[in-house]
């Protein structure tokens, strides 16, 4: 199943899919799993992860929200989408510049994602 064809099989929709804005939804889910999967990860560091654990918590909250906004289209309520679009873009900055700062592969991987969802938050937030 792919979140593209969900999207693009609602009746409001009507096949017309804004394609940037599913890629966003899509990549959201991703980047809200990572971060979760990156702060348990951190949890079990034997240095003081604290700050990297409650910024990859807020990025996936941030994220999931962000995502289940986005992927609504019955009506609309573009000043809240673009709220959330900016927000995950700002979140996923803060939270890839946190994980850079550590030596560890899941703070790599979770910098990546972040960096991906927030560069499709922005390609998104262009077409709203």
């Amino acid at each position: 199943m792919s979140i593209h064809d969900m999207i693009a099989s609602h009746p409001d929709v009507a096949g017309n899919l804004n394609d940037a804005l599913a890629t966003a939804v899509r990549h959201s889910m991703f980047c809200a799993v990572i971060c979760t999967s990156c702060a348990d990860a951190c949890s079990s560091e034997d240095m003081d992860m604290r700050q990297c654990i409650r910024t990859c918590m807020d990025c996936a909250d941030v994220c999931t929200a962000t995502m289940k906004v986005a992927a609504r289209r019955t009506g609309s309520n573009e000043a809240v989408l673009r709220a959330m679009l900016t927000a995950c873009i700002e979140t996923c900055e803060i939270c890839a510049a946190e994980c850079a700062r550590h030596d560890h592969d899941h703070c790599r991987r979770c910098a990546e994602m972040c960096r991906e969802c927030a560069e499709d938050c922005r390609k998104a937030l262009a077409t709203i």
